[in-house]
């Protein structure tokens, strides 16, 4: 706990002044720690660097400059870059996206969506060009095309099928064979969020483990209730197979979807042999826009 007060006072500087960016040594020195001490104490206690920290609220303050609406050299100056090629450049390294591709927030993206039927139960499936974007079992059909609807709001929504749902069907039926393409998904959240949702595809079929054991898998062992909240917002229910994290203290917790189909999904798992799991590998790619 030595170091707590230091880092909360270093948060709450650059906070203050992202707007101007802050270089590590101006950060540094206002805690009175060299460079190089300053930049791993506070990685270790933010999880991420000082410069990374510092690229998320710079981020966020250009998110909110674009929904004004600004224009995007409006949003650049209003966050303190010198111009739209680093803004630009900003939301590539963070987002994975152009500040264009941003602003449109989806805008006449063609998502394509039906259901379907499996042994846990009945399911909604979407997709956009890009991979599948949904996967939600289901009670009530109405309320999960308004969680679609929720996710993607500018998105245009049709009901029609396509080889992603095909997909979908084949793997939740146990159909796919070895050597068959990979899934795409066309993942959309926080560096933090894809970055819990690609560990949970290393968790083996037939297997678990707890939030406590995925935070430090991520090397972040304080971050389990972040990482409970991610593996909480998962869109692609059992193709991100989030249903395998339990808590440490053995109980099964609760999920999205239902915590009886969870237990379900588990003791299916756990009773299927090596020989007949379904070689296939999942592939994510950064989000089209947040």
């Amino acid at each position: 706990m030595q170091h707590y007060q230091t880092i909360a006072k270093a948060l709450a500087y650059i906070k203050a002044h992202a707007r101007r960016q802050p270089d590590l040594a101006e950060v540094a020195e206002y805690v009175h720690m060299s460079p190089f001490h300053f930049q791993r104490v506070f990685t270790q206690w933010a999880g991420v660097s000082p410069k990374k920290f510092l690229q998320y609220l710079t981020l966020h303050y250009a998110k909110a400059a674009l929904a004004r609406p600004a224009s995007l050299a409006e949003a650049a100056d209003d966050v303190g870059l010198s111009g739209t090629g680093r803004l630009h450049d900003l939301f590539l390294a963070v987002e994975g996206i152009t500040p264009g591709e941003y602003k449109k927030q989806g805008a006449n993206l063609l998502i394509s969506y039906g259901t379907g039927t499996c042994r846990f139960g009945e399911y909604l499936v979407a997709s956009t060009p890009r991979g599948i974007c949904f996967l939600h079992f289901y009670d009530n059909i109405e309320a999960a095309l308004q969680n679609l609807q929720q996710a993607w709001q500018r998105a245009i929504l049709v009901e029609q099928p396509d080889a992603y749902h095909e997909q979908v069907a084949d793997f939740l039926a146990y159909k796919l064979a070895p050597g068959a393409q990979q899934l795409q998904l066309h993942m959309k959240g926080t560096p933090f969020q894809l970055k819990v949702w690609e560990a949970l595809l290393r968790i083996p079929e037939g297997r678990f483990t707890s939030y406590q054991g995925l935070a430090k898998s991520l090397q972040q062992p304080n971050a389990a209730r972040a990482v409970g909240t991610a593996v909480g917002a998962n869109p692609v229910a059992y193709l991100i197979p989030c249903h395998r994290v339990i808590q440490q203290v053995g109980e099964f917790g609760q999920y999205r979807w239902g915590s009886e189909r969870k237990l379900a999904m588990l003791g299916w798992e756990a009773a299927q042999t090596q020989d007949v799991q379904p070689a296939v590998t999942h592939d994510i790619q950064l989000p089209l826009f947040k």
